[in-house]
């Protein structure tokens, strides 16, 4: 057979495996880039891919931790024409208009700015994504604190009413109830005020932060409220437990998975990610995504 004829015999069986096989669901991620690899965009594609989707990441900013001064945060946001570009480039090609699978699904994690927080929502307003997952970070470790509460103040104000799914943590629930969230009931307490704020399904977690030997997160969507616990696996947080989480819910969300359900495979596959963790030289473990496996 020649060359020309192997090609064309090879493209032909390419064509009819393609024709066999559907096309996986999409999801896009727009977060930080975490140096470590541990949380951030980098999570969320690990979180993608080991649950069948396919992962997009648009950057947001550069954060890398600090060695030298306790593992703070250094922060460096990626140019707001930047940010736009990649969404414009993304929607392009996977928007309902492209002809491929579509992208009805994404995840917002670290937005860091103001500035971003509207470029973001700007590009969300048009309403091509039908679930929306908001991964609430309120605070970036070492920013200033002026800074900080602006970006706050604008992801409530500008990105909180766009979402259909929020997983706030422990701190976070608690600046978005205006609670204080000292055990389950005050934790379920903050996930339907969080709902009434925003209108979207929450799961308020609870993790190590509520004294007890189970890691207790809380879901509510305005009809069903469930508390969904998983024995602890030491009483120390772990590096990208949320991001994951939230990407573990996106994900389940793009392949059609109802809220709940998505809360609850997000629950399973982040407590077997926090079992089979992954310790480094800094003085924090990070959830491995191939936990499961």
């Amino acid at each position: 057979m020649t060359s020309t004829a192997f090609d064309s015999a090879a493209l032909a069986v390419s064509d009819t495996a393609s024709d066999a096989v559907s096309s996986p669901a999409v999801a896009l991620t727009i977060a930080g880039s975490e140096a470590t690899g541990g949380a951030g965009a980098q999570a969320d594609l690990k979180t993608f891919q080991e649950l069948g989707v396919f992962g997009i990441a648009n950057l947001t900013c550069i954060v890398s931790f600090d060695p030298k001064d306790n593992w703070n945060h250094r922060f460096v946001p990626v140019d707001q024409q930047v940010i736009a570009d990649q969404l414009e480039a993304t929607t392009a090609a996977y928007g309902a208009a492209s002809g491929a699978p579509v992208l009805d699904t994404v995840k917002i994690g670290m937005l860091g700015s103001p500035a971003t927080i509207s470029t973001v929502a700007e590009a969300l307003a048009d309403g091509q994504f039908a679930n929306v997952v908001l991964d609430p970070v309120l605070i970036c470790k070492g920013q200033e604190p002026g800074h900080a509460l602006d970006t706050d103040q604008a992801l409530k104000a500008q990105i909180l009413p766009l979402a259909t799914f929020v997983t706030p943590n422990h701190f976070e629930a608690e600046s978005l109830s205006g609670l204080e969230i000292t055990n389950v009931e005050s934790l379920k307490a903050a996930a339907v005020r969080i709902h009434e704020l925003s209108g979207a399904a929450v799961l308020a977690k609870g993790g190590v932060r509520l004294a007890g030997p189970d890691a207790v997160d809380v879901y509510y969507d305005g009809e069903t409220l469930e508390v969904l616990s998983a024995p602890k696996v030491g009483e120390v947080a772990v590096s990208g437990a949320g991001c994951s989480l939230a990407a573990a819910v996106t994900a389940e969300l793009a392949k059609g998975a109802t809220p709940l359900e998505a809360a609850r495979t997000a629950k399973a596959f982040v407590t077997a990610g926090i079992r089979n963790r992954v310790a480094s030289g800094a003085p924090f473990d990070a959830l491995w995504q191939g936990g499961p496996r």
